[in-house]
């Protein structure tokens, strides 16, 4: 339309929807399938412009990657053709412009190029619809005159061709794919640079009375690289090597491309057919072209490729996303190039410097200042810890329960009234203490002063664990004092020691993410699963104290007068720990809920320290309880229901997790790349060019829509969830079946590994660990040959569980539309 602007009045059609034509025309839009459609468009046409038309250039057709028939190609591209050259006739129309295809002709010999009298092969579906729909526009034709282009493969000065860009980011990634070719390297194909294309389309309009009445006509470089150099030629200009291509049978490609699409879930772009034309060579024959058009192409792929690769080399994330690849995988470049951007700028003045500095401070003092409520509370808090032996009475107490005298001889401890005296002095030194610190952290700039609290807080939830508090009481006290401690020192007001830079920048998103992963809204999960297992974890806490007689259990019995709970909680495994596990298991929780609350959506880069801390509490000490419910059954011979509920909700915790800790990671491997310190920006954050803002989500918005807010980085595909169920299914093999001894132990040991590993892999930026759940099926798969105790039915029941899990661990499963930055080359 741009370039037959100039000398013509340029009408366009085209279907309701974008990319949209550019101002130079009207648009018209319509239906090319619809009959009524186009009659309401062509209508539109003659009121606005007249029954007299120069040239109708017709672009439009159908196309899909899947090499299968489709009832688009007829629809659109034959009888949609069709339907509009007829419409066409009513009006004093003087030629009709076909885009037809090189490749509606059959291939040929290298040295032998193809004129238009060639043979054409209608073999595929794309390309018997061009067939078919040029004999159709011969039968048809009236008095206009028919002008059926043939064009190569277009591409521009940025690659826009989508096979000649997927062949480009295949040898830029260095993927395996990029190495290997199934077809005879030293053939090609013809291209054609779009400016050669245009310069065609305006010489045929141009020409018209001229031309035959059919003139069928070939457009394209006259001499094709082949796909052996061109390999090469990317190579070189992109790593500076010549790129090596392996030769690999055409079997074994389609094997791999059926593999990658239908079995991982893959979309590989290479499809089987694709496999099949991989030795077709395109060599032209250009005579028609240059005596009647006068044309020439005036670019080759070979001369335009080194600039082609070197704006992908400029700017690898802006030529990924014109050229409709996954930027996401080259997001790397767009920080550096956002950092070159940044440094390109005119830097502030040294008094505007410090001004902006002097700004920034002022506004931190002044909510220091604002703030000065939550340390006088702290004080208050400590007070109320320094009185409360008295409260309590526990400096002198002498009377404890008969549970509590339970714990104490069968675990060796100090006498009950030693521990609540240890436990009271420590009260009123830790609560004198938050107290002096309190004050100090009145002075704006004492941050150290908060952090000595927080560490205060810290110790408060451990010091009854410590010293085994016999007094329910004061462990509550202790523990709902630590944690708010915690909370007002450094959760409500601002972190203290977080850098400038990281504060002034306000861009939550992360380079190449299409959503932020620290919002509230994406915590949710984590702390309300946290209030969960901190609960349970607190009544697991209390029996092993002595501050209550039982625990409920209505499942599992153990060979001794206690129930399953009560006996693995008191067994030689939890003894084997210098405190009470179920209490370190709550303050575990507890830690979880505060990280879960602390901080603003930025907190992947103004606090990578706590995303790291973060996940460790729910990474690795989400494995160790799960490795506490594996080993039950195996050394102490039955169950507890509450572990088994808190490790679930901490496995649960564990995928909703984990795309922060990438984000944080990416973060710090991109900072440090542009120069910045690394243990700087890991304990007090930094900004990070090539971000974007608008990750907020309020909590305002309808229940549905917080939830899958809430869940955005985690999906469920079919595969992992029967996964999941059949590690739930294993670990029961001993009840169900009776497995007994070596085989009912893997059959529970493997259950638990592969029920973790699926849904570790719920989150998405996990997805690859599902690979480890094959190796566990081939284990399921041997283990009856290997081992004893097995039953007939179990043994059959696990072989074929084994089988199915490895079949189910191969597909990647659905995926969301969303994106990890450079993560996104991981998510296999």
């Amino acid at each position: 339309m741009r370039r037959l602007h100039g000398c013509y009045r340029v009408v366009g059609l085209d279907r309701y929807s974008p990319p949209h034509p550019p101002h130079q025309a009207e648009c018209v839009c319509f239906d090319i399938t619809d009959q009524a459609s186009v009659d309401t468009a062509l209508d539109r046409v003659r009121l606005a412009y007249g029954d007299r038309i120069a040239a109708c250039i017709h672009l439009a057709g159908y196309f899909d990657l899947s090499g299968e028939d489709d009832p688009a190609y007829d629809a659109v591209t034959v009888e949609g053709s069709k339907r509009l050259m007829k419409g066409l006739q009513g009006f004093e129309l003087e030629q009709f412009v076909f885009a037809s295809t090189m490749l509606a002709h059959a291939p040929t010999e290298p040295g032998e190029p193809i004129d238009e009298d060639h043979p054409l092969d209608p073999r595929f579906p794309y390309r018997a619809s061009k067939v078919r729909t040029e004999k159709v526009l011969r039968e048809v034709r009236g008095d206009e005159k028919l002008v059926l282009m043939r064009p190569a493969g277009i591409y521009d000065d940025n690659g826009q061709s989508t096979f000649l860009t997927h062949q480009i980011a295949r040898i830029h990634e260095r993927r395996f794919s990029g190495k290997v070719y199934p077809g005879d390297l030293s053939r090609g194909q013809a291209f054609l640079h779009l400016d050669d294309f245009l310069d065609a389309v305006e010489r045929i309009v141009d020409r018209r009375v001229k031309l035959p009445d059919v003139f069928p006509v070939l457009l394209g470089e006259a001499d094709p690289i082949p796909f052996g150099e061109l390999q090469r030629l990317i190579g070189r200009e992109l790593h500076g090597e010549d790129w090596i291509t392996w030769n690999v049978p055409p079997q074994l490609a389609k094997l791999g491309a059926w593999t990658e699409n239908k079995v991982f879930g893959e979309d590989a772009f290479i499809r089987a057919w694709m496999v099949d034309i991989s030795s077709d060579h395109y060599e032209l024959d250009l005579s028609a072209a240059k005596k009647l058009l006068g044309w020439a192409p005036q670019h080759s792929l070979r001369e335009d490729m080194p600039g082609i690769l070197q704006r992908l080399k400029d700017d690898p994330y802006e030529w990924y996303e014109a050229n409709g690849l996954n930027a996401a995988r080259v997001s790397a470049a767009k920080v550096e190039n956002a950092v070159a951007e940044e440094a390109a700028e005119k830097a502030p003045t040294e008094s505007e410097a410090k001004e902006n500095r002097r700004e920034h401070d002022e506004h931190m003092r002044q909510m220091h200042f604002s703030m000065l409520w939550v340390h006088w509370l702290v004080m208050a808090l400590g007070l109320w810890l320094a009185t409360a032996p008295s409260v309590f009475g526990t400096f002198d107490q002498t009377e404890f329960s008969a549970a509590v005298q339970r714990v104490t001889e069968d675990r060796g401890l100090w006498a009950a009234a030693t521990r609540s005296w240890l436990t009271a002095w420590n009260n009123v030194f830790t609560g004198l203490a938050i107290m002096v610190f309190a004050a100090l952290s009145l002075r704006h700039g004492n941050g150290w002063a908060q952090w000595a609290n927080a560490a205060l807080g810290v110790w408060l939830l451990a010091a009854p664990l410590v010293f085994w508090t016999p007094n329910a009481a004061v462990y509550a006290n202790d523990t709902l004092i630590g944690a708010l401690v915690i909370a007002l020192t450094i959760l409500i007001p601002m972190m203290p020691g977080m850098s400038r830079e990281g504060m002034m920048d306000d861009t939550d998103i992360p380079p190449g993410w299409t959503y932020c992963p620290s919002t509230y809204v994406q915590r949710l999960p984590i702390i309300a699963l946290g209030v969960v297992g901190f609960i349970l974890s607190r009544i697991l806490s209390a029996y092993q104290l002595g501050h209550v007689d039982g625990v409920w259990e209505p499942f599992f019995s153990s060979p001794v007068a206690l129930n399953g709970t009560e006996y693995i909680i008191t067994s030689d495994v939890s003894k084997a720990w210098p405190i009470a596990d179920g209490g370190l298991g709550a303050m575990s929780y507890m830690f979880e809920i505060m990280m879960g609350v602390m901080g603003s959506r930025l907190r992947w880069r103004t606090m990578p320290w706590m995303v790291a801390l973060f996940g460790i509490v729910v990474g690795p000490l989400g494995v160790v309880s799960i490795y506490f419910i594996i080993i039950q059954p195996i050394t102490i011979g039955t169950y507890c229901t509450i572990c088994l509920m808190a490790a679930l909700a901490m496995l649960i915790m564990i995928p909703f997790s984990l795309d922060e800790i990438v984000a944080m990671v990416q973060f710090m491997v991109w900072n440090t790349r542009r120069g910045r310190p690394f243990w700087r920006a890991f304990f007090r954050g930094d900004a990070l060019p090539g971000g974007t803002t608008g990750g907020e989500m309020s909590f305002d918005a309808r229940p549905m829509q917080i939830f899958r807010q809430s869940a955005r980085g985690v999906t469920v595909p079919w595969t992992l969830g029967l996964s999941a169920g059949i590690g739930a299914f294993l670990m029961l093999s001993r009840a169900i079946f009776g497995n007994e001894a070596a085989m009912a132990n893997s059959d529970h040991l493997l259950g638990a590994l592969v029920l973790t590993t699926a849904v570790i892999a719920w989150a998405e930026v996990a997805r690859p660990l599902r690979f480890l759940n094959i190796l566990f099926g081939l284990w399921l798969v041997i283990a009856p040959w290997s081992l004893d105790g097995g039953t007939v039915s179990g043994s059959l029941v696990g072989i074929l569980a084994g089988i199915a899990l490895i079949a189910l661990s191969l597909p990647r499963g659905k995926r969301s539309e969303e994106h990890y930055g450079s993560w996104d080359r991981f998510i296999v």
